[in-house]
């Protein structure tokens, strides 16, 4: 392809004024129009003077990219030949006279040129004053000034179909040409077990395995014997593990969502995943294509990962103000548009985001267009269509049955919500005095309901300090005392040598002499007196000498009594309702008839507050809130966003965070329910995200009303009687358990109580992990925006509202802006998966030969535009495009093809005249001979060593003791298990490279890769020789050489060789590695091998 050559502002001016030859070599000094008054003397040149003018003023409009009316001012052969519209712009004899003075210069802002608008500036008096005297001096334009070279883009050769007819058959007579036509040849064909090295680790990225190495060794000779290897290979999984990385580095996959907190993105593997599932059954490519964009409508759930692979800001990143969440959207949104514009068509699109683009043929409009296709999509994760999730679906649907049960039978042991009741006694943990008149007892009991929090183990046993039983009189005595004759028991004591239970009643003070409960929050003592009393005062503490203050009881019963069936209640201290729990809280309250509910919030933890679901549950059990149910909602304001935190969402019957109501006032807001009929109801059910995910914008402080028969709203349920919620996020949080009553059961109903809370527990982080197990980050589809084209891409810019379209260039494919979102997304996947669209298959064609040879026919496989290099050998490019075609896009026809073709199974030996002429091998006279990619390596070093686990698909294994966050990346140096599976499969950490592998040129997944470029440093090595990776592997692979050949030197020396380069080793090699075994051991020699060139490339 020729080079372009900088563009000649000389030729710019010649199309702006259409100037014709015969103007320019005339010059009249004498004349007298007004705009030549003042003409500089000074000649001026025009490279230095004129061509600064026309690139800053001229060329947005007359330029590379535009040419309104037909001109253009950067190309002399172009300038020359006019506009449509125009004669001469230049008049060299009258240079006042000249169209292009009479526009620059003209005093009406509407006539003048530029023409006004942002970015727009008129022509300064001084450039006015140069392009009079330029003209007048014969706007001289020296022909020694270097053009530009003109592509059209209607002639470009990627943007032309396909060619249908084909001067050849086979790859090899397209590449036999143009070496001919270089004076070169092929070279000798390489070795049958070079040849099958190479294929191995091309196809698989591994070494073949030794049965095949046998196999082939025998039957090498035989017709279709390397037929038969590819078919084995291609037939296998491990392709797909091989090439599907190939794709991701385009994509630029990863597991985490990037920038500064840079967090996991933990369903993210799936799309992986399914990459390699659709390369291993060779899905054909227009089908690949199409599930990557459309999936959810095809049955291919998991593939729309595709869209959202990009680093993504998360909402805690993005400013609260409006103006940096629409800057956020459009970065996510244009990150899709580069996305599918690289990977599939080979254009950069996304250069036209703030203007037009300066090479091909896409303008800023084109670009807001292509946003209309993906306009509706979302970064979010969301419940997919697999085989595992309809397992877990089921799975999902037995838990629901058992909590259904489980709530059934603990629904009346809930406590009513009592906004009305007094204000508890607060317990001190010092002590506590409970004074009486005076009453006859012997029997004298503290239950115990719940205690406070201890700072780190949250809620544990609860512990008493003493227990005084003080007589009535004035020689009042506490006769709890053991050495009063009182007896005491416990339902049950936590034992220890300070916690016993006769320390509860031993007159000696402190933490070091108390009795502990066996039960956490909970338990009883019984002081049995000596005889009948008359008694008025009991004190208590949990200890009396002040240095403690957990475990003391918050809620309790007092109860004396002359025999243990009559006790009365001295004091009573209700448990509050557990604290407010973002997931899910109930407010359960006596029956009342209403026609409407209002909630309203009065404080939040953090921000607006959310609403996941208000239910409101008639005595029938039934939600009548629901909007099926005719209940209608309304609310003090909302949060504006589209598809999400609506008002209707509220009482949808789904649950999670896009599917919540948001109010648009910090730390409140109301929502009020009318019943079509008046309800019965009972108990209201809500959260601030049902699926646990989220635990800001927790209303903290609220009430709930009804609508009485009066027209009045009666206060039914608040927060005032619940835990009250820590304002210090450090402070420990009460579990909801605490919201069942069991005050006034048995110890064995109290017992079999929590046991069902504890089993509810369970299954409710047994469902939270299902429900984790049914999501992929594969994006969420809604309502698209409404796109307008952005002055300079700026959001806060907005122009004309622009329709999902193609570029025109392209194309007259548009639809109307009624297209719901499914379509839009399918329009555009058949456009790009269409035969007739020549970029999608020359650019997959050219990345397949790419992964085959290192570098593709076209050396910028991500820009196939004006701007990209053109390729080496065009017509086999397009002739593995048709084929690709015709073969039902099936890219394992085409490896077949390119794998089994001469030019692959030459010999990747170098010679001098291939050298001199074609040092890189562009022109393919030997096989060009490259270093293993890092994943390739990793997993080969693995397999030679017996260690590579050959499990496929799942969550990823970490390469790092942290998976994303703030807090840096410490490499994991030791592996097992998973850890050992194929680099593939490893959690990938965007902007962070591993440590022993990263090194040799792997992508870090912050913009795509269409080529990994090679580097040669020397880090590489340190990496690889003295890593504890490769130490440990290379003691290995010596192990395993062992058990399988024994101790004898020569022998291991032999299967180490075999194993690593798939070779016998040479006598010279035997003898120089039998001194390194006998001496430095089996290991060093192995290291050596792992670390050698001809592990490490291609043959």
């Amino acid at each position: 392809m020729l080079a372009r050559k900088p563009i000649d502002l000389i030729t710019a001016l010649a199309i702006f004024g259409c100037m014709s030859v015969c103007s320019w070599g005339q010059s009249n000094g004498n004349s007298q129009d007004p705009l030549v008054s003042g003409i500089r003397s000074d000649v001026v040149d025009f490279v230095r003077d004129v061509r600064p003018i026309f690139e800053s003023h001229c060329y947005p409009c007359h330029g590379p990219v535009k040419q309104k009316s037909g001109l253009r001012l950067d190309v002399k052969s172009k300038a020359l030949g006019g506009g449509d519209h125009y004669g001469p712009l230049l008049d060299a004899s009258r240079p006042g006279s000249s169209p292009l003075l009479e526009w620059v210069a003209n005093p009406d802002p509407d006539q003048r040129m530029p023409p006004p608008g942002p970015g727009n500036h008129p022509l300064s008096t001084q450039q006015i004053e140069i392009l009079k005297t330029w003209i007048a001096q014969g706007a001289s334009w020296p022909e020694g000034i270097d053009e530009t070279v003109l592509v059209d883009p209607k002639d470009h050769w990627s943007f032309v179909p396909l060619a249908k007819n084909h001067r050849h058959a086979s790859i090899d007579d397209f590449v036999e040409d143009k070496l001919r036509l270089h004076g070169l040849n092929f070279s000798p064909e390489a070795s049958p077990i070079d040849w099958l090295r190479r294929v191995s680790l091309d196809l698989h990225g591994l070494t073949p395995d030794q049965d095949l190495v046998d196999w082939f060794a025998e039957h090498q000779a035989q017709p279709n014997a390397y037929e038969t290897v590819v078919d084995q290979l291609l037939a296998s999984h491990h392709y797909a593990e091989r090439w599907a990385q190939h794709w991701l580095d385009v994509v630029r996959y990863a597991d985490t969502h990037g920038f500064e907190v840079n967090t996991p993105r933990p369903h993210a593997w799936h799309y992986r995943d399914y990459v390699i599932g659709a390369l291993n059954a060779d899905t054909p490519f227009d089908e690949f294509i199409r599930q990557q964009i459309v999936g959810d409508q095809m049955g291919h759930d998991t593939a729309t990962g595709f869209l959202i692979t990009a680093s993504v800001l998360l909402p805690g990143q993005i400013g609260a103000d409006e103006p940096s969440k629409r800057l956020a959207r459009q970065d996510a949104i244009d990150e899709i548009v580069v996305n599918i514009g690289q990977a599939f068509l080979g254009l950069s699109i996304g250069c036209a985001r703030c203007h037009d683009h300066k090479f091909d043929p896409i303008t800023q409009e084109d670009y807001y267009a292509m946003q209309g296709f993906v306009a509706g999509v979302e970064y979010e994760d969301r419940i997919v269509d697999t085989p595992w999730s309809l397992q877990q679906r089921q799975r999902l649907g037995s838990i629901d049955e058992q909590l259904r049960q489980i709530d059934q039978s603990l629904l009346k042991f809930e406590p009513f919500a009592r906004p009305d009741a007094a204000p508890s006694v607060i317990a001190n943990s010092k002590e506590n005095v409970l004074e009486f008149d005076s009453r006859a007892a012997r029997y004298i009991k503290m239950e115990i309901w719940n205690a406070n929090l201890h700072p780190t183990l949250g809620l544990i046993e609860p512990c008493i300090d003493e227990f005084e039983v003080w007589t009535s009189g004035e020689n009042a005595k506490n006769v709890a005392l053991d050495q009063h004759g009182a007896r005491a028991s416990a339902s049950g004591s936590r034992e220890s040598a300070i916690h016993k239970l006769e320390h509860i009643h031993d007159g000696r003070l402190g933490n070091a002499s108390s009795w502990m409960s066996d039960q956490a929050g909970r338990g009883w003592i019984l002081i049995e007196l000596a005889n009948e009393e008359l008694i008025s005062k009991i004190v208590w503490g949990r200890d009396r000498l002040g240095q403690f203050d957990d475990r003391t009881p918050t809620a309790y019963r007092i109860q004396i009594g002359l025999d243990r069936q009559n006790m009365q209640d001295v004091a009573v201290v209700l448990p509050k309702r557990s604290i407010v729990q973002p997931r899910s809280n109930s407010d359960r309250i006596d029956p009342a008839k209403t026609k409407s509910v209002r909630f309203t919030i009065l404080d939040t933890n953090h921000l607006e507050p959310c609403i996941d679901e208000f239910e409101v549950f008639n005595v029938s059990g039934e939600n009548v809130a629901l909007a099926s149910h005719g209940t209608r909602v309304v609310s003090s304001g909302d949060s504006v966003s589209i598809d999400r935190h609506e008002l209707r969402l509220v009482n949808d019957g789904k649950y999670g965070n896009s599917s919540s109501w948001m109010s648009n006032a910090i730390g409140q807001g109301s929502l009020t329910f009318e019943f079509p009929n008046e309800q019965t109801i009972d108990r209201f059910v809500w959260g601030r995200d049902r699926e646990g995910q989220f635990q800001d914008r927790l209303a903290i402080k609220y009430k709930i009303e009804v609508l009485d028969s009066q027209g009045h709203w009666m206060l039914v349920a608040d927060e005032s009687d619940r835990v009250a919620y820590p304002k210090d996020p450090a402070e420990p949080k009460p579990s909801s358990s605490s919201n069942i009553a069991t005050m006034g059961l048995s110890t064995q109903e109290s017992q079999a109580i929590e046991q069902l809370v504890h089993k509810q527990k369970q299954l409710h982080e047994e469902r939270s992990a299902v429900e984790e197990n049914q999501k992929a980050f594969a994006g969420r589809f809604r309502t698209p925006d409404t796109i307008n084209l952005l002055l300079r891409g700026d959001p806060e810019q907005p122009k004309q509202t622009v329709a999902p379209r193609i570029p025109r260039f392209f194309g007259d494919l548009a639809l109307d802006p009624s297209a719901t979102e499914s379509q839009r997304r399918l329009a555009l996947a058949d456009w790009i998966a269409s035969d007739s669209n020549p970029l999608t298959w020359r650019v997959i064609a050219n990345r397949v030969w790419q992964g085959h040879f290192g570098v593709g026919l076209v050396e910028t496989p991500n820009d196939f535009g004006i701007n990209g290099l053109g390729p080496s050998h065009p017509e086999l490019l397009d002739w593995l495009a048709a084929d690709l075609i015709r073969n039902n896009w099936s890219l394992k026809s085409l490896h077949r093809k390119i794998v089994l073709s001469r030019t692959y199974r030459q010999s990747s030996q170098p010679n001098p005249m291939g050298l001199q002429i074609d040092a890189d091998a562009r022109l393919l006279w030997r096989y060009p001979r490259r270093r293993l990619e890092a994943e390739s390596i990793r997993d080969t070093i693995l397999k030679v060593c017996g260690q590579l686990n050959p499990k496929m698909y799942g969550r990823g294994y970490d390469l790092f003791q942290q998976r994303g966050g703030l807090s840096g990346f410490t490499p994991i140096e030791e592996f097992r298990g998973d850890g050992l599976k194929r680099m593939i499969y490893a959690h990938k950490v965007r902007r962070e490279r591993e440590a022993v592998f990263g090194a040799f040129d792997c992508p870090d997944a912050g913009q795509s890769t269409g080529l990994r470029r090679t580097s040669t440093t020397p880090i590489q090595a340190l990496n690889l020789f003295n890593s504890r990776f490769t130490i440990d592997q290379s003691a290995a692979l010596a192990q395993s050489v062992r058990n399988q050949v024994g101790s004898d030197p020569k022998a291991c020396i032999e299967a180490a060789y075999q194993r690593c380069l798939i070779r016998m080793p040479t006598v010279q090699e035997i003898e120089e590695s039998l001194p390194i075994v006998s001496e430095m051991g089996l290991e060093v020699l192995c290291r050596a091998l792992l670390n050698c060139n001809e592990f490490l490339f291609f043959p």
